[in-house]
């Protein structure tokens, strides 16, 4: 179990796991939840903090607090994506993002797409440094990938118990889907919800889908992967229909890909540089000499 739990990566999937997360950060201050700082807007009463908020405890939010840790934590993620500092760094992300989290769910509604990504954003200070296209391999970085893979497939699996705990069969033989597409349905769901019986079997199907997420972990590295791809194309199809992207867990599910082989820098630097000397007959103008038959220098 242990050797499973710590099998060793490339360095250079880490760095750039690394890289996409705390990036994802960023974005997600200014794209997703920028909602959040309009929380200080509401009465103090309204503001129920989890209960890791009650248990540390930490302050009600105000204007200046929420600015505060909106302006610092953009600074602090654009600077660890870079790969400097991983603890540091990586740690002073986690407590603020942490913090921008219970904020962000202290008021009634609290969203699971988050949970594999504030896991990744705590292990990730462990991994140590690794640079962008390093193979060398460690313990240490495959520990913590493997620890947010397990919190995205917790994600899937704890769903479903929470469906059987709540609902119960009732859930699946309901009309969960069809209230979603009323409130929220895109065009495309509209064309669904018209075949009979589609989206009762569609219930279904999520169901068996969250309850059999473990599996991935029993897999070949081909069929796992493809396995990753139908938990991404299943996403797809949920904001092609209902318009819940899942983002945060759909940027922690990238732990499974082998995301070192992704350089788009190194590609792009590649196809910007000059062609080396020793390439030159390479060249489009040698190839077409060679093809017209030209003689060497010196003779006719």
């Amino acid at each position: 179990m242990t050797g499973w739990l710590t099998e060793a990566v490339p360095r250079g999937r880490v760095a750039a796991f690394r890289t996409l997360v705390y990036l994802f950060v960023a974005a997600d201050l200014v794209v997703f939840t920028p909602w959040v700082r309009t929380r200080v807007d509401v009465p103090g009463d309204l503001y129920q903090p989890l209960l890791v908020g009650r248990l540390l405890p930490l302050p009600t939010p105000t204007s200046a607090l929420v600015g505060v840790i909106f302006w610092l934590l953009l600074a602090v993620s654009l600077l660890a994506a870079t790969g400097r500092a991983p603890r540091l760094l990586g740690w002073t992300v986690f407590a603020l993002y942490f913090e921008w989290m219970i904020v962000a769910m202290s008021y009634g509604k609290v969203d699971h797409d988050r949970f594999g990504l504030l896991v990744a954003l705590a292990v990730l200070p462990t991994a140590g440094r690794a640079r962008h296209g390093d193979p060398t391999r460690t313990e240490a970085g495959g520990w913590a990938l493997r620890v947010t893979q397990i919190a995205v497939i917790c994600t899937y699996f704890l769903a479903a118990w929470a469906k059987f705990r709540f609902g119960g069969l009732d859930w699946a033989t309901g009309s969960v889907l069809a209230r979603a597409i009323i409130r929220r349905g895109t065009d495309l769901a509209d064309v669904i919800a018209q075949v009979p019986h589609l989206l009762i079997v569609a219930q279904f199907g999520i169901l068996a889908f969250e309850l059999l997420s473990p599996l991935v972990f029993f897999l070949p590295e081909r069929w796992r992967l493809a396995m990753v791809g139908f938990f991404y194309s299943f996403h797809l199809v949920t904001i092609a229909t209902i318009t819940i992207s899942f983002a945060p867990h759909l940027v922690a599910m990238t732990s499974f890909l082998p995301l070192e082989k992704v350089r788009p820098i190194a590609l792009l630097r590649r196809r910007r540089s000059p062609a080396p000397l020793g390439q030159l007959g390479e060249h489009p103008l040698a190839a077409a000499d060679d093809d017209l038959g030209a003689a060497p220098l010196g003779q006719p």
